[in-house]
């Protein structure tokens, strides 16, 4: 008898350690894993999101912070996770992109290791400078750095900055320093202490400095002007051609079932379409742009990564 109730106990423990199983997805939290900092545009933008998904799913969606190794830490959790929709990916350019051409070697695949399910959208980045920098435009910033070779730094805490500093260094001859950060909050601070000259920040993250004149914001890194900062010119105005900015989406591991990517798919479809948190998301700077479905983002994201590879190509920047 006391075997038997061994047994049934033990059931009962791996019935309940498995709260998926013949129910009905979702019947528990969700997880969302987010590769950057807590403060971070994508931390932002991911907590935005996950309020009206959750919502949605009727589940709890709960965010996870993995800041580090330019997002690797987190896309290696999500790639080794079970494919059950319990664990999901949040994730820029930085994981899926760029990172293939920075690193020599990385545990993980952006393609194999990954279930696209949706793009969220994109989020521009402007240059901005340390207010005691006797510069305020773009032309002054790089005859500036020419004429003080070695003398100022610029902080990179993602791929976006890092690549669209380079390009600019290359483009224009300019011989600055990088520094890398862990998260995007800390740049910024940085920035405006003095302890870094130059940083190409991401809206979500850096408005609220920009708009309180903390930091001197001197361009936008797209090719047109961003509402958000009105008066404020391209940096292809200075530096002709120039255009970078940061698409953000969802993943789950590979192999998520087929019904399971679809709902969270459908779900994020009325998410972003809400106008609550469209307008949430457009104080960050964000811009709301969503693929309708999964293998429209898979191409996408293919896509992605070919631009990337060449973009980091032509900067000259050598893989770690």
């Amino acid at each position: 008898m006391k075997r038997l109730l061994g047994v049934l106990a033990g059931w009962t423990l791996a019935a309940l350690s498995l709260p998926a199983a013949g129910q009905a997805y979702p019947s528990a939290p969700v997880t969302l894993v987010v590769p950057f900092a807590a403060g971070s545009g994508t931390d932002g933008v991911a907590r935005i999101v996950s309020q009206k998904l959750a919502e949605r799913l009727q589940q709890p969606v709960l965010i996870d912070n993995k800041p580090g190794a330019s997002a690797q830490i987190a896309a290696e959790l999500v790639a080794k996770a079970k494919p059950d929709g319990y664990t999901l990916f949040m994730t820029t350019n930085t994981s899926h992109s760029a990172n293939p051409s920075l690193f020599q070697k990385l545990r993980y695949d952006p393609i194999k290791d990954f279930t696209p399910i949706a793009r969220v959208g994109e989020l521009p980045f402007a240059l901005v400078v340390n207010n005691a920098l006797p510069v305020k435009t773009m032309g002054e910033l790089i005859t500036y750095a020419k004429a003080n070779p070695g003398k100022l730094s610029y902080a990179t805490p993602n791929s976006t900055s890092l690549v669209a500093s380079e390009t600019i260094k290359r483009i224009t001859g300019m011989d600055i320093v990088g520094v890398p950060y862990k998260s995007s909050p800390q740049a910024m601070t940085d920035v405006v202490a003095g302890n870094v000259q130059v940083y190409i920040s991401d809206l979500g993250s850096g408005l609220g400095m920009m708009k309180a004149d903390r930091v001197r914001t001197l361009a936008v890194t797209t090719a047109k002007p961003s509402p958000l900062l009105p008066g404020v010119p391209p940096i292809a105005d200075a530096v002709p051609g120039f255009d970078v900015t940061s698409w953000n989406g969802i993943f789950g591991p590979a192999g998520l079932p087929a019904p399971v990517v679809d709902r969270i798919n459908r779900e994020l479809q009325v998410v972003l379409a809400d106008r609550e948190v469209q307008e949430k998301l457009r104080v960050l700077g964000f811009e709301v742009w969503p693929t309708r479905t999964p293998a429209e983002f898979s191409k996408y994201v293919a896509d992605q990564l070919t631009h990337w590879t060449s973009m980091v190509k032509q900067a000259g920047i050598k893989p770690e």
